[in-house]
């Protein structure tokens, strides 16, 4: 009986050392932690620096946008950090995104040119001639018809180019933006969009919006370009151009006569990956059979 009272108070004492031990090891962690908070807001010398470089660089950006409000003169890459709502994107997808290119402006407008940003001019007003719709209904050749590695089937943004030259002459149609450019930043890149409208014959016929990744700031231009071609692609659905593309049938039956998937080898880290491709094509890099 007298043993197992000593045991029993042991194993009191040691609970309580092992809960007191766990308590100061648990507020040494509390406390490296709020240190290290206290560390990461605490403005350097170099950091401050930075700041101070960083708003001058805005600065002299803003000065250079009000100095050229033309977007193809100003080609800085220089972009605009937490936007503002405006009557342009109030309570908007721009509230989304932190940054902007500041290439859009509706006030540099003429009094005689219809505002594509903010009009519906035309939208659903008549129909084109027969031969117009017969150049966008027309199917679309199967030669024409890629396939990414995903499986996903498209049409490549120059053909839709083409589709709408034969119908309606090249000149006749333009892409025409609705909106600047907004960027949201990952890392080192990000995604960018922005909304175009397409304008036939002086009307408005179709409103999308364009998307596109970039994996670094130079690559700011040309996913702007990327952006666009996606907007036009998006805008041509309403007009019927290449609709099967998004028939399931369709898709269906095109793969199992056109296309395979096949397991190849992704050479930058040399694993096994199971891709699709067209029958008629080779494996590209980066994959290898």
């Amino acid at each position: 009986m007298m043993l197992s009272s000593i045991r029993t108070g042991v194993r009191l004492r040691l609970r309580g050392e092992i809960l007191l031990s766990n308590k100061r090891f648990a507020s040494d962690f509390g406390a490296m932690q709020e240190a290290f908070l206290q560390d990461l807001n605490k403005p350097s010398s170099s950091s401050r620096s930075t700041t101070t470089s960083t708003s001058t660089a805005k600065q002299n950006a803003k000065t250079s946008s009000a100095t050229h409000p033309d977007p193809a003169i100003n080609i800085s890459n220089n972009y605009t950090d937490n936007i503002k709502p405006t009557n342009a994107n109030k309570g908007s997808i721009a509230q989304f995104f932190g940054k902007s290119l500041n290439d859009f402006s509706p006030s540099n407008v003429n009094d005689n040119t219809l505002n594509w940003s903010a009009t519906f001019h035309g939208l659903g007003n008549a129909a084109f001639s027969k031969e117009a719709q017969e150049v966008l209904y027309s199917p679309i050749p199967d030669n024409d018809i890629e396939i990414t590695p995903d499986g996903l089937l498209y049409l490549p943004e120059i053909k839709y180019r083409r589709i709408l030259n034969r119908a309606f002459g090249a000149g006749a149609w333009g892409l025409a933006p609705r909106s600047e450019t907004l960027i949201s930043k990952s890392g080192l890149g990000g995604l960018l969009t922005r909304e175009y409208g397409l304008v036939i014959h002086g009307r408005l016929v179709s409103i999308a919006r364009g998307e596109q990744t970039f994996f670094s700031d130079k690559g700011i231009p040309t996913a702007t370009e990327g952006c666009k071609s996606n907007a036009l692609m998006r805008c041509c659905k309403d007009l019927g151009i290449a609709s099967e593309l998004w028939d399931p049938r369709f898709i269906k039956q095109f793969k199992k006569k056109n296309c395979e998937d096949i397991f190849v080898e992704y050479i930058p880290n040399k694993k096994k990956k199971k891709i699709w491709k067209r029958k008629d094509e080779d494996v590209e890099y980066p994959f290898k059979r």
